[in-house]
Formats: structure tokens, C-alpha cells, sequence
């Protein structure tokens, strides 16, 4: 039967081209904004006075020939290639210009909140490089600016080496910093920012810091965004007036401490030091971080050009600020200043092109102007002509407006996460977007825009036959009713975001701004056109929506990539419900980027795009993009699935094991159900049976990753296979084993104190070892003799959870203090990263769309 088509479904299909080819481009010019394309990298033979990716790049290569992960004799290698570049540096040096290097071994031990785990920590001889580069009059109690970066990566992260880059332009510039500038090399981030906390206790030069800059990547590419600002609202001020490429919202500050993880940031600017900072990290190729992908050719040129152009300008301004003081000077202020607060400006880059900033204060002036124009607005109709309808008859159609356009919103996410969840019953497994993010926007755009849709489908638009002048008496709201109840919407979120103390707001007061000159040409137009019979007033009304929505389309694109990529390593949550959160999650979270980008048109051009014939056409293109992307595979080498593989060795002494044991478990929607039918080599090498099934198969207790503990937390279903240990008697002699070295003592209050020796036996290249402690434990040696807060793990008695690190021939002593004469119950995990052959061999076995991170697990219990 043929399709037919009245004039205005043809008009309708015309204006859906329109937006497709608006939204199009717009795509194009994100894409190239996001992936940095526009930016030319520098070549080896760039000039002195400028940065150059190509001599950074020479950096990367030579830090990621050796595993740098703790325990690893890389991690050594890259600290005496660090100290070498600078001390070359120092002898290249005028005598103008004064550079000091230092290697510094810091120790320590403290108590910290880790992905909302109370926890301590006790560390030594992590290494630490520090360069000081200031003129040659300075003073060491001058204010300075730190930068800092890790160089204890587990693979290629090019943070240590664009600092290296950055060390020997400020050097050789020709520019003499007015303040010094101090490059921190810290070895010890990835174990819980030891490296920066042992800098802010124990370095002389850490008093004099007036501003801090983290450089991080939680990925390999992308905007080298600023992801947090603080205390205060200068840092991010030095950095909206300095940067090159600025690429910064404080809307991602919003939501920043939401993701599992933390950054070196937390040490200068809230715990230990109150220093104000910027945090500034790679946020996309996050299919690559910490992963053995993470290798040098994945940086995209353009880059660390940025990153280098950017950080320098930045040290500029921040050596020439006045507000740069040291510490004494900081707690001066605050303490003769009673309105010393930490206030968070609004700021936003537009394409990395140019940036937006303004205080609080102003954003509670400018963010409050669109709710008072949405009150008045029915008495200035009113006003303008009198023979209108009441003020109040008005202002009740804007809020039904209001009401429609945000069941439109609240549709536009439902729909995709019904189409999503529907999928899932179809299909043996989820995610299958994650390698080929397009086919996500494929799937859940059409169908968001149905949602956006619905409310004037079903409450305004008549059917295709009816006539003209019928429409008009239909209609149960005007278009300018829906406007003005689309713009007291957006309106209600930029003042709840205000009221909230939050610097997101910008995000619907950019849609608002764009708003009220669109409706103005709509208007103008609608005089010479009639908007019922041609599409073109709803044309003059996009074009000046269209700087807005490709703000909204750069902004909601980086965010999406974000969280597909990160949708990897979000943990497998407990079936049934586990299997549809990332699905689920990605689909409402492309449902409100649509409502972002196309929200604001619909008011408006729903007329022409609210037909039955449209929406047909959308959720045909749904219904395919579902089918089709069930075909593809959601994995790749260059989207891996992530699988933590663990040897666990169970010990009673320090030569002896009673069991062994290999643990599987993953990092995403897809169970090991699904890794084990699609790595049947693997599945083999474990002897398994055709069939695996979570219900009958032998599950790992989660006290059996102690050893990566809080991250195990992230497994809420792991698999036990038997395993040898002979292999393990070839490599290692002695294993780790927990002693008392003198008596108890017992004090007048009937406490008593217990004495350890912890040796790690002959193990090569231990990354942490994790005490849990259960009983009594009323006092200890570590943090100041303070205990973290009591942890619960499988529903067990409260624990205290204890950390060591850090490279040594000592053991290490300690002592317990017990409230009562009950028994304490310690037990011990160390992480070795050596492996034995057959579990060697078993690694290799995995295809390379899996990722693999394996090590061994050396486990005892000990009671005292």
C-alpha cells in the first residue's frame, strides 16, 4: 500500500531535513572542537620559547619502555630519567635564572576517605623529584606556584613528560618567573595520593605554595579539561583570563566527586593544604585507561600541544598575580577577613575557542532574570494589549506550557530506556554500543525526539486531513503559550541550580539567552508568513538557536564519550537488575542531552514535526539501529573488556601453602558467563564444562580481594577455579608472614599491647600489602595512633583497614592496642605482580578484546 503524504507532512519532512543537516554540521564542528583537530602540534625543531609536542612525545617514549607501577624496578627507572633531564636542565641554565632538583624519599601514614571508605595508610621511600625554578634573587618563603604530576603510572600516561617539556621552556624561554615555580614528580599517586602527602608533610618548600596546577588524564585524549576549581573562585579566574585553549565547566565540578576516583587535587587543595588549585585532566580515551592499550600511539596529535601551550600561559599568570600568597599569608586573610568564603564562580568554554566567567554574585543577578521575565511576562501581554485574555488566564496557559514541555523532557529520557531495556530481552548481551558509540546516538536519539514529541501529538496537533482554520480552534495552547512555558522551565532549573549553590546553571541560561532572540525573529516572521501554512517562520526561529544548540551539542557530546567509555569499568553490579544498568544509564543520559539540544526547538517547530508520518519514520530508524546493533560485538583491542585475573595463594607460615586458587571477575554489564563463552581458549585452560552457570559455579568470597580493597567493591560477582602452586616454590622461597617480635604488655586498665613484624618474605615486586583487623582494636601506631572508622565487608564484624606500601629490605614493626583480653584476628593480603607459568600461560589465552590485569594474592589470618 503506498505511503500517501498531505502537503504539510511534505512540508514537515522538508523541515526535519533542515535540523538534520543544522544538527549535522554541528556534529562535524564538535567533533573537531572535542578531538582537538584544529590544534597544529610543534615539531622537535620548534623554537626554545615555545612548547613542543615533539619533544615531549621523545619523554613519553623513553618513560613508557618499563612498567612504572610501585614494586617495579621501571618506576626507579623513570625517577633517574627525571632527574637527569632536569639536572641537565640546571646545568644548561643562565645565570639569571636559579633551578634546584631534588630526589626526596618520603614516608608517612595517615587516615583517609577513599571511594567512601574510611582507611589508613602507613608508606616509605616513595619517590619524589622536585625541580624549583625561580630568578636568582628569589627567597624560599617567596609565594609560589606548584604544578604537579604523577609519574607512577601503570602504563604510558603523559603527565610527567609534559612537565619535563614545561620545566625546560619556562628555563630557556628567556622569561624570568616573577614568583618560583616548583615541578612536583610525584612516585606514589596511584596508591591513594601518597606521593603529594608526603610532599605537604615533609617538604621545606611546601609553605610557600600559593597556588597549586594537578595535571592528571583519566584517559589518553580529548579537552585537557579543568575539572576542578577551589577553594575560592581566582584559580579558575587566572585560568579563563590566561588560557590558549581553554576548556573548562563548572558544571563538571558539579558532579565531579559522583565518579570513583580522585586526584592529587584533594591533597593540595582540602586535606592538606587549603591551597588554591586547579585540577586539570584528559577526560576521553578512557577505553584505554589503565589498560595495557594505554601505549604511546594513542595520544592524538594536537594534544599535548594544548596541554603545554595552556599550562604555560597559566604559569604565567599565576606567577604574575598579586593574590598569589604563601600559607601564613593565606591564613592571615581568612582570619582578619570574616567573608572569606569559597565561592564557585560559573564559567564555560565555548569550542575551546573562547571562555565565559563571572562571579557568583553576578550569576545570582543574571540567573534570576529569566525567572522574573517568565512572572511578568503575562502582565506585559496583558499591558501591550489590553483586549487580551487576563494576566492570570495567561499566565496559567504558560504554566500548562510548562508542565507539557517537561513531560516532553521527562518522555524524551523514558523512551530510550524502554527501547533499551527491550533490547536487553532480545539479545544475549549488553553494552553493544560500547566499541561503536554512533550506534548508541542511533538507537536513542530517534526515539527521545518521539518522546519530545508525544505532548503535542496527543494534546494539539489534529489530524493531517483537518483544515487550516480548524487547527487554530484545536490547538488547546498557542505556540506562544508553549514557548514562554519551555522558557519557565529552563527558567525553574537555572534558579534551582542557583538556589542549590551549584555552577551548572549556565547550561539552561545559554538555552534561555538563545531563547528570547529566537522567539523575536519567530515573531517577525510569522507577520509575513503564515507559520500554520510554511515552515520558514519555524527556520527563522533556529537560526539564531543555532549557537546555542551547538553549545549544547559539544557539551552533551563530551559527556556522552565520557561516560561510554567509563561504562567499561563501572563494576558488575548484582543481577538481575546489574545486567540493564549501563544500557539504562546511557539511554537517559542521551535522553536529556536531547532534550538539551532539541528541547528548545520544540515549542515552536513541534507543528511541523509532530505528524504521524515523522514519528513513524523515527521509530522506524530506532527499531533498526536496535536490530542492528545487535549484530555487532561490544568489544575490540580498542575498546577492551576489562577482566582482573588473581592468583590467590593462601599461607600459614612464611614457607608453606594450604591453597591455591585462581579469580576471575569483571569490570562491567557483561558477566563472566558472557567472558568465558566468547574466550573459549580461555574457558578450556580452566577445564570447564560446556556450560557455565553463576548459580552452580564456585563464587569467590569478596574477602578473597583484600588485596585491591576498596576497588573489589566494585565486583559483586566473582568465579574460584583450583590452581597449582608449584610454580610459585620455583620463583619464591619465603612468602609473606605476620610475627610478634616482644611479649604483650598489659597496662593498668587491663588493655593490652600487642608487637608485629610484618616480613614480605622474598617476593620481588610487591605493589601494597592490606592488613584487615577485627576485635578489640582500641589503638595502633599508625596515623597518630588514631583508627580509621570501622568498616563492615560481607555483612562481617566492624574492621579497621590498613594499607602499607612502599619499596624497603625492613620489615615492618608495629603494635596493636587491645581494649579487652579478647582475641584481635588480623588478616593479610599482599599483592605480588609476578606471576607463575601456568598462570602466565592462562593470561595469554585471552583474546585481545579483553583486557587483562593479573597478579597474585599472598593471604594468611593471624590471632592475637
Amino acid at each position: 500500500m503506498a505511503l500517501r503524504l498531505s502537503s504539510r507532512d511534505v512540508s514537515g519532512f522538508k523541515f526535519l531535513f533542515f535540523l538534520a543537516t543544522i544538527f549535522s554540521l554541528i556534529s562535524v564542528l564538535v567533533y573537531s572542537a572535542i578531538h582537538m583537530k584544529f590544534i597544529k602540534p610543534l615539531e622537535i625543531d620548534a623554537p626554545l620559547d615555545r612548547f613542543s609536542e615533539a619533544r615531549a612525545i621523545q619523554h613519553v617514549a623513553v618513560l613508557t619502555k618499563d612498567d612504572r607501577q610501585e614494586g617495579r624496578p621501571g618506576l626507579r627507572k623513570a625517577a633517574v630519567y627525571i632527574k637527569e633531564q632536569l639536572e641537565m636542565l640546571k646545568e644548561r641554565a643562565e645565570s639569571n635564572i636559579r633551578i634546584e632538583v631534588e630526589e626526596a624519599a618520603v614516608n608517612g601514614t595517615f587516615n583517609m576517605i577513599v571511594l567512601g571508605h574510611s582507611m589508613s595508610f602507613a608508606y616509605r621511600n616513595h619517590i619524589n623529584i622536585v625541580a624549583r625554578i625561580s630568578s636568582a634573587d628569589s627567597q624560599e618563603t617567596d609565594p609560589s606556584v606548584l604544578i604537579n604530576g604523577h609519574f607512577d603510572s601503570p602504563l604510558g600516561s603523559p603527565g610527567a613528560a609534559s612537565m619535563l617539556e614545561l620545566a625546560r621552556v619556562t628555563a630557556e624561554s628567556g622569561w624570568i618567573p616573577p614568583r618560583p615555580i616548583i615541578f612536583l614528580f610525584n612516585g606514589a599517586e596511584e596508591l591513594f595520593m601518597l606521593g603529594a602527602h608526603g610532599f605537604m608533610k615533609t617538604h621545606r618548600w611546601r609553605d610557600s605554595i600559593g597556588a597549586s596546577i594537578n595535571v592528571e588524564a583519566s584517559g589518553t585524549s580529548g579537552p585537557d579539561l579543568v575539572c576542578q576549581s577551589g577553594p575560592g573562585s581566582w584559580p579558575s579566574q587566572v585560568y579563563a583570563e590566561s588560557a590558549v585553549y581553554p576548556m573548562a565547566h563548572s558544571a563538571v565540578q558539579d558532579v565531579f566527586h559522583a565518579i570513583p576516583g580522585d586526584t592529587d587535587y584533594r591533597i593540595f587543595s582540602h586535606d592538606h593544604g587549603n591551597i588554591p588549585s586547579l585540577d586539570i585532566i584528559f577526560l576521553l580515551g578512557g577505553y584505554y585507561y589503565h589498560t595495557s592499550y594505554d601505549t604511546l600511539d594513542k595520544l592524538p596529535p594536537g594534544i599535548m600541544q594544548a596541554r603545554g601551550d595552556n599550562l604555560f600561559s597559566i604559569l604565567k599568570a599565576f606567577t604574575n598575580s598579586s593574590k598569589l600568597q604563601s600559607a601564613r599569608e593565606r591564613e592571615y586573610l581568612e582570619a582578619s577577613i570574616n567573608d572569606y568564603k569559597d565561592e564557585r564562580a560559573v564559567f564555560f568554554d565555548f569550542l575551546s575557542w573562547f571562555i565565559i566567567f563571572y562571579s557568583r554574585r553576578v550569576a545570582l543577578v543574571l540567573h534570576s532574570i529569566p525567572t522574573v521575565i517568565f512572572l511578568v511576562m503575562p502582565f506585559l501581554l496583558h499591558f501591550w494589549d489590553s483586549r487580551s485574555r487576563s494576566c492570570f488566564a495567561t499566565f496559567y496557559d504558560f504554566v500548562k506550557g510548562m508542565l507539557f514541555h517537561a513531560a516532553g523532557i521527562i518522555l524524551a529520557i523514558i523512551f530510550p530506556v524502554i527501547f533499551a531495556t527491550v533490547r536487553l530481552f532480545f539479545t544475549s548481551y549488553a553494552m553493544s554500543w560500547f566499541a561503536r558509540p554512533y550506534l548508541a546516538f542511533l538507537m536513542f536519539v530517534p526515539s527521545s525526539i518521539v518522546g519530545l514529541l508525544i505532548p503535542r501529538t496527543v494534546w494539539g496537533c489534529p489530524p493531517p486531513s483537518q483544515d487550516v482554520s480548524v487547527i487554530n480552534k484545536s490547538e488547546a495552547l498557542s505556540e506562544e503559550a508553549r514557548f514562554w512555558g519551555a522558557f519557565g522551565f529552563y527558567a525553574c532549573i537555572t534558579s534551582a541550580y542557583l538556589v542549590a549553590g551549584l555552577g551548572g546553571g549556565f547550561l539552561t541560561f545559554v538555552v534561555l539567552a538563545s531563547m528570547l532572540p529566537a522567539w523575536i525573529f519567530f515573531s517577525l516572521s510569522v507577520k509575513s508568513y503564515d507559520h500554520h501554512q510554511s515552515p520558514r517562520p519555524a527556520v527563522f526561529y533556529v537560526i539564531p538557536l543555532i549557537p546555542c544548540l551547538t553549545y549544547s551539542a559539544y557539551f552533551s557530546g563530551f559527556v556522552i564519550q565520557f561516560l561510554i567509555e567509563k561504562m567499561g569499568m563501572i563494576g558488575f553490579l548484582p543481577p538481575p537488575y546489574g545486567y540493564y544498568v549501563a544500557d539504562v544509564f546511557v539511554a537517559a543520559t542521551i535522553g536529556v542531552a536531547t532534550g538539551l539540544c532539541v528541547g528548545p526547538i520544540i515549542p515552536v517547530c513541534s507543528h511541523w514535526l509532530a505528524r504521524s508520518s515523522i514519528l513513524q519514520l523515527l521509530l522506524h530508524v530506532s527499531v533498526l539501529a536496535l536490530a542492528l546493533s545487535s549484530q555487532f560485538f561490544p568489544y575490540s583491542n580498542l575498546a577492551p573488556k576489562r577482566v582482573v585475573f588473581q592468583h590467590t595463594l593462601v599461607t600459614t607460615d612464611a614457607n608453606r601453602i594450604v591453597n591455591s586458587s585462581y579469580g576471575f571477575s569483571v569490570l562491567d554489564s557483561n558477566s563472566l558467563t558472557f567472558l568465558f563463552k566468547y574466550a573459549p581458549e580461555v574457558a578450556k585452560g580452566l577445564h570447564m564444562g560446556q556450560e557455565l552457570s553463576l548459580e552452580t559455579a564456585d563464587m569467590s568470597p569478596r574477602e578473597t580481594w583484600l588485596g585491591i580493597f576498596p576497588v573489589s567493591l566494585l565486583f559483586s560477582q566473582s568465579l574460584k577455579f583450583p590452581a597449582r602452586s608449584d610454580g610459585v616454590f620455583k620463583q619464591y622461597r619465603y612468602f609473606p608472614y605476620l610475627s610478634t617480635y616482644k611479649p604483650h604488655t598489659i597496662s593498668n586498665d587491663r588493655s593490652r599491647r600487642v608487637y608485629l613484624e610484618f616480613s614480605l618474605g622474598d617476593l620481588e615486586e610487591v605493589w601494597v600489602a592490606v592488613l584487615n583487623i577485627t576485635g578489640p582494636l582500641s589503638s595502633w601506631s599508625f596515623a597518630d595512633n588514631k583508627l580509621p572508622d570501622p568498616e563492615t565487608v560481607e555483612g562481617g564484624p566492624p574492621s579497621y583497614i590498613l594499607r602499607l606500601s612502599g619499596s624497603s629490605q625492613a620489615n615492618w614493626t608495629f603494635w596493636l592496642e587491645a581494649s579487652s583480653s579478647d582475641d584481635l584476628r588480623v588478616e593479610v593480603a599482599v599483592v605480588d605482580q609476578v606471576l607463575d607459568d601456568e598462570a602466565q600461560r592462562l593470561k595469554g589465552l585471552f583474546p585481545d578484546w579483553a583486557d587483562v590485569t593479573a597478579y597474585s594474592s599472598f593471604m594468611s589470618s593471624y590471632i592475637f
